[in-house]
């Protein structure tokens, strides 16, 4: 359970000459933070803003809406059009008064201030209540909980408000934006003091922060900043790779339809991942109905979310030419459709031939994200874990980084060890940098539908409008590369056209 002193950004007075008086039994930000029990319980509350705080429905219905609704890999449901919100981060007609990714934005500042309290008061812990190599391990976590959702916001909006202290005034809650190096810059500080955290953890603690995953999303920054910023660009590609070579001891699992079911959780390939549960002891939900928001209407979903056209075609790019004499073996991990592997009699769709539960209709939709068998399919609440950041993401944007550098020999293999292993897929053909930055491009499109990396792609790529234009999704402009800040912020923050630099 979070401390409800947690749940306040920050608690105010403003007149002193009245008596104040404290309940002793009450918590408060000053009195909470007394011992290592406190430290741990903070940090708890610092990871549960992670992808929009676990809640039965609404979990789902910001997080894809907000991430992915804008990319060509997805098409919208029957349901969609019900909720006009949903519909104009489809149709790029968002204003800034969206309500969907105005939460999303403050989702993540409220996870910046649950980090921010921990990387301050833990260290403000008397030495005789706190372990110190404890201590050390459980700042350096809220640091990088605090990098990630800066990260977050950053792939969503063009500039920020950086958030680096607890705040304890008001006059702290006004601040300006940032510029994006800036902004970036204080991520890589937190990263490189999070790279310190142990390498694993016991099974007490699965899913929490690790040497590797701060490594890997070091190297997503550097490899972002290698494209946001040209004139240096060669260091930052210098300094990605170096951060991926830090993240060992994983490797890629072979059942890839397994990573997103529940059935392996915090598997070998798991680098950082979202954690989810079906308990509900002592007051806790960590549970969803996220197979309700992905499934279609013909698997008793609400019908929100579908494969396009597009995906599909990408999927059958390169023909029948997987070792199993099919397409590539994540098409058939990734969504539900009609052909002959699901229609073998063997019950491949919960028991069942495709045909069965579709009628013959030419639909598709989405396997990734579904529970495993009938009985999940058939309960009303999941605990599918939601894989944040995994090696495969790490090989492949190791290989993109060796090709910009010119290293197109190195970047081959670590794409054709992703193609083999989840693909079942032969060596990719062509050595020049162009036909491996077109492999890792197809690559990275196939890989992670619904992990929602091909927004960010495609827009580090500079190939954001031909692609939706491909696709048919009118529309876009370059206008709509990142999301407008949010009015609810607008109207709350008097030093928003100012910035961050203008304080020096």
């Amino acid at each position: 359970m979070i401390p409800a002193v947690l749940l306040m950004a920050a608690t105010f007075s403003s007149c002193e000459d009245y008596l104040t008086v404290e309940s002793p039994d009450k918590l408060t930000s000053a009195s909470f933070w007394r011992d290592q029990s406190d430290a741990e319980a903070g940090l708890a509350a610092a990871y549960s803003q992670l992808e929009y705080y676990i809640d039965t429905w609404e979990f789902a219905e910001v997080k894809w809406p907000v991430e992915a609704f804008r990319e060509d890999v997805v098409t919208i449901g029957a349901d969609v059009p019900n909720y006009p919100n949903w519909m104009e981060l489809y149709n790029f007609t968002y204003t800034n008064g969206n309500s969907q990714f105005s939460s999303y934005w403050s989702n993540n500042y409220r996870g910046l201030s649950f980090s921010n309290q921990v990387v301050q008061k833990v260290a403000e812990i008397p030495d005789d209540r706190i372990d110190p190599t404890l201590r050390t391990q459980i700042v350096n976590e809220a640091r990088f909980l605090r990098a990630y959702y800066h990260i977050k916001l950053l792939l969503n909006w063009e500039k920020i408000i950086v958030r680096d202290h607890f705040i304890t005034s008001q006059d702290d809650l006004s601040a300006p934006l940032s510029e994006r190096p800036d902004a970036w810059d204080f991520v890589i500080t937190d990263l490189e003091a999070a790279t310190a955290l142990p390498s694993s953890h016991d099974s007490d603690h699965l899913g929490r922060a690790t040497k590797g995953a701060a490594y890997a999303y070091l190297g997503l920054v550097c490899l972002t900043r290698a494209y946001e910023e040209p004139a240096n660009k060669s260091e930052w590609l210098e300094k990605a790779v170096a951060a991926f070579d830090n993240v060992t001891g994983y490797e890629l699992v072979k059942d890839y339809v397994s990573m997103f079911n529940a059935s392996n959780k915090n598997n070998k390939e798991s680098v950082f991942e979202l954690q989810t549960s079906l308990s509900t002891a002592n007051g806790t939900n960590y549970r969803t109905q996220l197979h309700r928001w992905i499934g279609s209407s013909e698997l008793w979903g609400w019908d929100e979310i579908l494969p396009s056209e597009t995906l599909m075609k990408e999927f059958r790019k390169e023909g029948m030419t997987a070792t199993t004499g099919r397409y590539d073996s994540r098409m058939y991990a990734t969504v539900f459709f009609d052909c002959d592997y699901f229609n073998d009699g063997n019950g491949r769709v919960y028991g069942y031939d495709f045909d069965d539960w579709f009628d013959n209709k030419d639909r598709m939709s989405f396997r990734k994200f579904m529970p495993a068998d009938y009985d999940g399919l058939t309960s009303n609440y999941c605990a599918i874990n939601i894989p944040l950041m995994r090696y495969s993401n790490v090989l492949l944007m190791k290989a993109e980084a060796l090709n910009e550098m010119g290293n197109a020999t190195d970047a081959i293999p670590l794409i054709n060890q992703v193609r083999d292993v989840h693909g079942d897929m032969p060596p990719m053909t062509g050595t020049s940098q162009d036909a491996v930055r077109a492999q890792i491009e197809h690559e990275r499109m196939i890989e992670f539908p619904l992990e929602n990396w091909r927004w960010y792609d495609l827009r580090r790529w500079g190939k954001t409008a031909e692609a939706l234009r491909a696709a048919g999704r009118a529309g876009y402009d370059d206008s709509r590369a990142f999301y407008p800040v949010p009015l609810t912020e607008i109207n709350t923050n008097d030093r928003l056209g100012e910035t961050a630099a203008s304080e020096e």
